[in-house]
């Protein structure tokens, strides 16, 4: 920049230069222009004397710019200035993506396996050991002497025989065979056609094998037991819905005996021993009272034929 300023200053300097030029140019032009008058050649030289003499005049305008003078050498480089503080490390940047997975290296070539090394030679068999020396045989010992045979004794005499002890008394005649037993049964369709209600009993109206006179029917579902004893009771009974069955004594259910079945349309089948402590007691098979569903005994249960159901009572003892 003071390279520049010099410049103009120069340029300035030269412009007021050229200026009193041109000055000089004009009053020597004009000096000239008179002195062409041969007559008033001295009054021209008197004019000029007043011209020289008189006010100067206003400073002519300033020239145009000359052209850009040609572009100076590049001055000597300056020195290298100290070396600035170390900046502040900035903050970690975030972690870039993770680049893709290489290609799977190309599998190395399979080497050769070396050639069996030889066998080496067999070892040397070592030498058979010196057999022993065989023990001596002991002598035989002398054979002992056969022991006389005993005399045989005499066949001793047969014993008379016994004579029949007498038969005793026949004993007391014992009780009578007490076991009896009897078969009621029942056939659907026919039998059963009315649903077995909440505590109504399932009914065998008919006579199947029976022995004894223990066992008796009352009615069509009831069932005398004449003699106290234990009895063993089995039935069973084809029946649609889910239920149970039980056994009553004297109209009494004993629970001890209920059975019955949750889903399906098979047959529900009791067994049980039961003892009476009274004569003519009666049993039947019933729907507990304290159910919630009447029970349909079924009729041809799994194809045309009449289905049974049947109660057999047996006394033991």
């Amino acid at each position: 920049m003071s390279s520049k300023h010099s410049h103009s200053e120069n340029h300035h300097s030269s412009s007021e230069s050229s200026s009193s030029e041109e000055e000089k140019h004009h009053h020597h032009h004009s000096c000239k222009e008179s002195s062409s008058d041969q007559d008033e050649k001295h009054i021209t030289q008197l004019e000029c004397i007043k011209i020289k003499k008189g006010h100067r005049g206003h400073r002519g305008h300033r020239g145009h710019r000359g052209s850009q003078g040609d572009k100076g050498c590049h001055g000597p480089t300056g020195s290298t200035g100290p070396i600035g503080p170390t900046g502040y490390t900035g903050s970690k940047g975030p972690t870039g993506p993770i680049g893709p997975t290489g290609y799977t290296g190309l599998i190395g070539p399979t080497c050769y396996t070396g050639a069996s090394g030889l066998i080496g030679p067999t070892g040397y068999t070592g030498y058979t050991g010196v057999p022993g020396s065989a023990s001596a045989t002991g002598s035989i010992g002398a054979t002992g002497y056969t022991g006389y045979t005993g005399y045989t004794g005499y066949t001793g005499y047969t014993g008379y025989t016994g004579y029949t002890g007498y038969t005793g008394s026949v004993g007391a005649t014992g009780p009578p065979l007490s076991v009896s037993f009897a078969d009621f049964y029942a056939l659907m369709p026919g039998d059963n056609s009315a649903t077995v209600a909440l505590g109504a009993d399932v009914q065998f109206p008919n006579n199947g094998p029976f022995l004894g006179v223990n066992i008796a029917r009352a009615g069509p579902s009831s069932f005398i037991l004449t003699d106290i004893g234990i009895y063993q009771i089995l039935f069973q009974v084809s029946i649609n819905e889910p239920g149970q069955l039980v056994i009553t004594l004297n109209n009494l259910e004993q629970t001890f005996t209920t059975v019955g079945r949750a889903t399906g349309t098979s047959q529900i089948v009791g067994m049980c021993l039961l003892q009476t402590i009274s004569l003519n007691s009666i049993i039947t098979i019933r729907n507990p009272a304290g159910n919630s569903t009447a029970l349909t005994i079924t009729p041809l249960a799994g194809g045309a034929s009449s289905v049974s159901a049947h109660l057999v009572i047996m006394r033991l003892f």
